[in-house]
C-alpha cells in the first residue's frame, strides 16, 4: 500500500519525508499544486508508512483535544511587532525556543526557485527569514528531511502539514521532542497565480530580490529591487537593534493577487472539499493568526490570536516575550473561516484563465464583471 493513487491531496510532503527508499517526489500538478509521485514503483516495499502519515488518507485529525486557552497576544518589543504581519507571536515563540536549544523548521521565500519552502533555523538571525505571512503553498520535503528526530524542534506549517507531521513523529515515538504550530488557514492559491504575478511585477521592478507579505511598512505585498540579495544579519539588526534599515525603493501592488486569492477563486481542490482544519480544528500545540473583529479593531500595532490546544503549547506561550490577554475562543477567532468554502464555477473559470496569456489584472477585471452579473441574476430571481 502506497500513495501511488493519491492525487489532488494536501501536498504536505510528509509521505516523501518518511519514505525509506526515497522514491516519492513532490511536484506541481497541472493546476499548480503539489502532489506526490512515485518515481520507481518496483522499489516500493509496501511498508505503508507513506499512507500512515498522510492526513489526506485519514478522515479525522491526529490530535483530538479541544482548545485549552485562547488569547489576544503581541510581542513586548515594538520593533518585532512593527516588522511582523500581526502581533509577532510566531517570531517570539521561535526566538524563545531557540534560546532553549530548539531548532525551528519554518518557511521562507526562495528567490532562486520563486517558491516558499521549509528550512531549518538554528539562530535568531536565521529565524528572521520566516517572518511574515506567505500566501502560497510551501515545499516541505528538504526542510522536513533535514530534521533529526532525536533533537528538539518547533515545526510551523499549514494545518494539513502539521496534522501529517504529527502522524509522522507519533509513528516514530518522538512527539515529546517537537512543538507544532499552525495558523488559521484560508487555503492556498495555485502557483500558476503566483508565477504569473511575479512575472508581471518583475517587468516593473526588475528581478525581485526580496519578498514579504503584509508587512507594516508597505502593506500586503512588498517587492524590493536591489543590487544584491538581502543580508539577513543586517535584517536582524534592523528588526531587533534598530541599527539599519532598507533604503531601496519598494513596489506594493498586490491588489490583483490578493483579490483572486481571497475571493476563493483559485484555491486547491482539497481546500474546498477535503479541508477539516477550519476554526477550532487543529492538530497543533499552538495555533496563531490575525486577531480580527471588534475587540481590537482600533489597534494599529498588530494583535495576534494565539490558541493553545495542548498543555505543552500553553506553557510555551507563557514563556515567550509576549503579552497574553485571556479571551473566549469566539472572540479570538472572530472573523476566521468556520468551514471550507464551496467550489463553484468560478474556480473552474479561474484555473482555465490562469493557464492563458491573460494578465492577472485582466483576470481580476473579468471576475469583477462575472460577480456583478451573478449578483444581478440572483437579485432578479
Amino acid at each position: 500500500m502506497n500513495v501511488l493513487n493519491i492525487h489532488d491531496c494536501y501536498g504536505c510532503g510528509v509521505c516523501a519525508t518518511v519514505c525509506a527508499k526515497s522514491i516519492i517526489t513532490i511536484n506541481f500538478n497541472k493546476q499548480g499544486f503539489y502532489e506526490p509521485h512515485i518515481i520507481d514503483v518496483q522499489k516500493c516495499t509496501d511498508c505503508g508508512l507513506c499512507v500512515d502519515v498522510c492526513s489526506y488518507s485519514h478522515d479525522g485529525l491526529s490530535l483530538t483535544s479541544s482548545c485549552i486557552r485562547s488569547y489576544a497576544a503581541w510581542s513586548n518589543e515594538s520593533a518585532v511587532r512593527l516588522k511582523c504581519s500581526s502581533g509577532g507571536v510566531g517570531f517570539e515563540l521561535g526566538r524563545t525556543l531557540i534560546d532553549k536549544g530548539y531548532k525551528v523548521c519554518g518557511v521562507r521565500y526562495n528567490l532562486d526557485s520563486n517558491r516558499a519552502e521549509h528550512y531549518i533555523a538554528t539562530t535568531v538571525e536565521e529565524l528572521i527569514q520566516s517572518i511574515g505571512s506567505k500566501y502560497i503553498q510551501s515545499y516541505t520535503v528538504n526542510g522536513f528531511k533535514a530534521i533529526n528526530r532525536k533533537e528538539k524542534y518547533l515545526i510551523t506549517g499549514t494545518p494539513c502539514q502539521i496534522d501529517s507531521f504529527r502522524r509522522y513523529i507519533r509513528k516514530f515515538h518522538c512527539e515529546d521532542n517537537f512543538v507544532l504550530m499552525d495558523f488559521f488557514c484560508h487555503g492556498v492559491p495555485s502557483m500558476l497565480l503566483w508565477d504569473k504575478y511575479v512575472k508581471e511585477v518583475e517587468k516593473v521592478t526588475g528581478k525581485i530580490t526580496y519578498a514579504s507579505w503584509r508587512n507594516k511598512f508597505t502593506g500586503w505585498y512588498d517587492g524590493e529591487k536591489t543590487g544584491e540579495k538581502v543580508d539577513w544579519h543586517d535584517s536582524y539588526n534592523m528588526l531587533i537593534r534598530g541599527e539599519k534599515g532598507f533604503s531601496n525603493s519598494r513596489l506594493s501592488q498586490g491588489d490583483a493577487f490578493y483579490h483572486l486569492f481571497l475571493s476563493d477563486s483559485c484555491l486547491g481542490k482539497v481546500c474546498y472539499d477535503k479541508c477539516k482544519f477550519k476554526y477550532d480544528n487543529s492538530s497543533a500545540d499552538i495555533r496563531i493568526g490575525d486577531l480580527w473583529g471588534k475587540t481590537y479593531k482600533d489597534n494599529k500595532e498588530g494583535v495576534s490570536a494565539a490558541i493553545a490546544f495542548t498543555e505543552k503549547g500553553d506553557k510555551i506561550l507563557h514563556q515567550c516575550n509576549c503579552t497574553l490577554i485571556d479571551h473566549p475562543f469566539d472572540i479570538v477567532a472572530e472573523g476566521q473561516m468556520k468551514k471550507a468554502p464551496l467550489m463553484t464555477q468560478k474556480n473552474h473559470i479561474a484555473m482555465t484563465l490562469l493557464k492563458t496569456i491573460l494578465s492577472i489584472t485582466t483576470i481580476k477585471s473579468f471576475f469583477y464583471i462575472y460577480m456583478k452579473i451573478c449578483q444581478h441574476l440572483k437579485l432578479q430571481k
